[in-house]
């Protein structure tokens, strides 16, 4: 392909919207990561289409996103920085909220000048940003 060919196919492709995100917990915490998407953070849980692991992990849906929620053996999440970020109305009564259903809350590292934000850790220590509107 011509350099030109190339540029003309990069400037016909376009992303246009996010359909999932896909989180990893080991099977041991699968219940306990189930109700903390639904409980803590109020995610509503979407049936699995056929095919898929049907006893194994959720799906839950948020305005139009989902998060599809996986078992995997020998995952170590707990030290990784890849997150998740979700946008609050209120960031104090967040923070409130997530502590008071028994979550650490993980206070921000790199603050950003304007932007309200810290972090937790689901039970598989996936980590997840919450950030104000």
């Amino acid at each position: 392909m011509t350099s030109a060919n190339a540029l003309m196919n990069l400037v016909e492709f376009h992303v246009v919207k996010l359909s999932h995100v896909n989180v990893t917990v080991p099977a041991e915490v699968e219940a306990a990561a189930k109700t903390f998407y639904e409980t803590v953070l109020g995610l509503k849980e979407i049936p699995k289409p056929v095919g898929t692991r049907q006893n194994v992990g959720a799906w839950f849906e948020l305005g139009g996103v989902q998060l599809h929620l996986s078992v995997e053996e020998k995952v170590t999440n707990a030290g990784s920085d890849r997150h998740v970020c979700y946008v609050v109305t209120d960031i104090a009564v967040a923070e409130r909220h997530i502590r008071d259903s028994g979550v650490g809350i993980i206070s921000d590292l790199r603050p950003i000048a304007g932007v309200k934000r810290f972090y937790v850790r689901d039970p598989g220590g996936n980590l997840i940003e919450i950030t104000g509107a």
